[in-house]
């Protein structure tokens, strides 16, 4: 019995799916011992989706399944699972899935008053004796019900099928072709189903996204928007999920910025552990020499570091930072420092927001830093990222990840603000920018907001020397150093 199911006694008993968020959009899974339809176009992943819950059922529930395929025989079904490392053989031969290619004839099928589906419910039966089957799929609908013209007949099969699988207590995923303007494209599977999902794969600005949506599920709530998710090497993964609320706890225990003068203006302690940072400047101001600042201390603390860089290239950041006085060669060698550099386009949001999650889950960091958090705008909407910044702000936090992204902006009147709008979001806000005084353009910082901590209202001059960041004097309001 998963959590969800702990609830309440009368809440509707639920079978897990185990797949990677899905579960926790469905609160707690799909019916049990019921039906549940998974419509979508071509290429969706209604199939991948529907062996994923059996392997998932068979490997770590004890419940093995029935794949009653359509359209894919044996052969077919097990060279397009392995993309996902799955290895239905392997399961196969212990007994725990069953697969059955029923092949359908549209033109040996004769429709007459009596015609129905006994020869399947037979090797059906034969399946569910094999295996001691608590999972069964059904794929496509379509291809069994192509010879039917006659609606009636039609109607009464369709619900003949889903009667037959309540009764024998099976929970069950049959997948369907949507329709021309309708979810299925008989109309009428989704409204006999006691749940009905639907995948979605569009194509916006030449990047292909998927999303799911529950549309329905019977004695039951569960999440209503749309969800991105993506299927790769690792499977069917649905992310993000939701905001995962603001439950988790505020640590009073702070993390050295690295630069000791700017940990005097943080009420001499640096950031708040397990907070969120936002470093924010044109290009030139030091972003990312803060940035090292800050992870050089926290690996000299013993703290694994994570850096997601999306515009220099590990070599380059090294070099770099070398020449501020700053060696962050020796943490990547001791396995204290990953850092993660590829372009943003190279994938839609998704994806980085899938590969951030893995990595934080294989690596564990205490630090995170995204470098520049800007750069997504040219993938996304700012409300899409938004969307995405919100989900690992929740997440991190729960983890006690202290995180820092930074952030290009274009400086002028607009430099207090951020074009993706995360700036409620944020615990700590430095602002770097440029001044021009007396025919020189010089470098300064202020702490714009710092929650739950005094903080200093001073604008500082500082220089990025050959030992790093110097924070020098204070600027009065016409920028004249005081």
């Amino acid at each position: 019995m998963n959590k969800y199911q702990n609830r309440s006694r009368n809440h509707l008993r639920k079978t897990p799916t185990g797949i990677q968020g899905l579960d926790e959009i469905l609160e707690g899974g799909l019916p049990h011992g019921r039906s549940t339809l998974v419509c979508g176009s071509a290429g969706t992943g209604k199939t991948l989706m529907a062996v994923e819950f059996l392997v998932k059922g068979a490997k770590f529930y004890d419940e093995p399944g029935v794949f009653i395929s359509f359209e894919e025989t044996l052969e077919e079904l097990t060279e397009n699972t392995a993309s996902l490392n799955i290895d239905l053989m392997k399961l196969i031969d212990e007994d725990k899935i069953f697969v059955d290619y029923v092949y359908v004839e549209r033109s040996e099928i004769e429709e007459t008053g009596v015609y129905d589906l006994e020869g399947l419910f037979l090797r059906l039966e034969d399946a569910i004796q094999r295996t001691g089957a608590k999972r069964v799929v059904l794929d496509t609908l379509e291809t069994l019900f192509s010879g039917f013209t006659d609606t009636g007949i039609l109607r009464a099969e369709l619900r003949r099928l889903f009667r037959y699988l309540k009764d024998k207590g099976l929970t069950a995923v049959i997948t369907a072709e949507r329709g021309d303007g309708q979810l299925t494209r008989q109309g009428m599977e989704e409204y006999i189903s006691d749940c009905v999902i639907v995948l979605d794969n569009r194509i916006k600005e030449g990047l292909s996204t998927r999303r799911l949506r529950i549309v329905k599920y019977r004695g039951s709530s569960h999440g209503n928007d749309e969800y991105p998710f993506l299927i790769n090497n690792f499977g069917f993964w649905i992310l993000p999920i939701t905001s995962i609320g603001l439950d988790y706890t505020a640590s009073t225990k702070r993390i050295s910025t690295g630069i000791s003068e700017l940990d005097d203006m943080l009420a001499g302690g640096g950031y708040y552990r397990g907070s969120n940072i936002l470093v924010s400047g044109s290009a030139g101001t030091g972003k990312t020499s803060v940035v090292a600042h800050f992870v050089d201390a926290a690996c000299t603390r013993g703290m694994c570091c994570l850096i997601f860089a999306h515009e220099e290239s590990n070599n380059q950041i090294i070099r770099n930072m070398r020449s501020i006085g700053i060696n962050l060669e020796p943490w990547i060698q001791q396995g204290l420092l990953k850092i993660q550099s590829e372009r943003v386009t190279k994938q839609g949001m998704e994806s980085h927001l899938l590969k951030s999650h893995q990595m934080v889950d294989s690596f564990h960091p205490e630090v995170l830093v995204i470098d520049p958090v800007s750069d997504f705008t040219s993938i996304g909407t700012s409300d899409d990222v938004k969307s995405m910044l919100i989900r690992m702000i929740d997440s991190y936090k729960a983890l006690g990840i202290t995180t820092l992204f930074t952030h290009l902006t274009s400086g002028g009147e607009h430099e207090q603000s951020t074009e993706i709008g995360i700036s409620s979001l944020i615990d700590t806000w430095i602002l770097l920018r440029y001044l021009e005084t007396d025919g020189e353009r010089n470098r300064s910082l202020y702490v714009l907001k710092s929650r739950g901590m005094g903080h200093s209202n001073q604008l500082r001059h500082f220089q990025i020397t050959d030992n790093g960041i110097q924070l020098q004097s204070t600027l009065n309001a016409r920028g004249d150093l005081q």
